[in-house]
């Protein structure tokens, strides 16, 4: 199957997730996550209509994505959605159009202060580890909704990045457990949606994306609320490694 196929393949999946839920296809940013594929592989999927395309990491970043920039026939929009490390972040502001990751209230901080120092607005989505794991980057999400302490913990920390100037967050990102079973996929992202309604309802603000869901359950975040879908495998097919 070529690139082409593929990206097809996966937007009659998403058509499908949303005529489940009687949701509007043209609601569900598809981002073609690239890491470890080639320029020309990203230009191929860009020819076949792709116009968001996320990276994992800074350094990949810097390889890539002038040269993308110089051969696609329309302009791109880059997310940043792998965890960005604090003495790297000045490398961000030049690459990417969209950061998916802001883990932590540092890392806003640092962002925040350089897209100042540049006069510049950056769009950034708040990772949540709704899940738990210990392995996972994102500002502490687990039992949010069942433990006041928890709760008023990422409230404060939320509400401190709401007010940094320079970033502006327009929603949430997740990443679900790998291997996972449906009900746990749908818990973890029906938890993020619930949690991005209490945040507008508590702060006032719009946060229209929801990024949630890959090649393994994009489908289930679809049909939970998600608005922006990561997609790397499905697309460009096995990585190296």
């Amino acid at each position: 199957m070529s690139i082409a196929d593929n990206i097809k393949r996966v937007e009659d999946a998403i058509a499908a997730a949303c005529v489940r839920v009687g949701r509007d296809p043209a609601e569900i940013t598809l981002v073609a996550v690239s890491k470890q594929k080639t320029v020309e592989d990203i230009v191929a999927a860009a020819a076949a209509g792709i116009n968001h395309f996320g990276e994992n990491r800074v350094e990949e970043g810097m390889e890539k994505i002038e040269a993308v920039n110089n051969m696609v026939a329309a302009p791109v929009t880059w997310h940043m959605v792998g965890h960005v490390q604090s003495r790297k972040a000045k490398r961000v502001l030049p690459l990417f159009d969209l950061v998916q990751s802001v883990d932590s209230l540092r890392l806003a901080q640092k962002l925040s202060n350089l897209a100042q120092a540049k006069n510049q607005t950056l769009e950034v989505l708040l990772e949540i580890n709704i899940s738990g794991e210990a392995s996972k980057y994102g500002l502490k999400g687990y039992n949010w909704y069942g433990d006041n302490a928890e709760k008023e913990r990422l409230r404060q920390e939320i509400d401190a990045i709401l007010a940094l100037r320079g970033l502006r967050v327009k929603g949430l990102m997740t990443m679900a457990p790998l291997g996972a079973g449906p009900q746990t996929l749908r818990k973890v992202f029906a938890h993020l949606f619930f949690l991005r309604e209490e945040l507008t309802s508590v702060f006032a603000v719009s946060l229209p994306e929801l990024s949630m869901g890959m090649t393994d359950d994009y489908q289930i975040a679809i049909e939970e609320g998600a608005t922006m879908v990561r997609i790397g495998r499905a697309i460009f097919g096995e990585r190296k490694g």
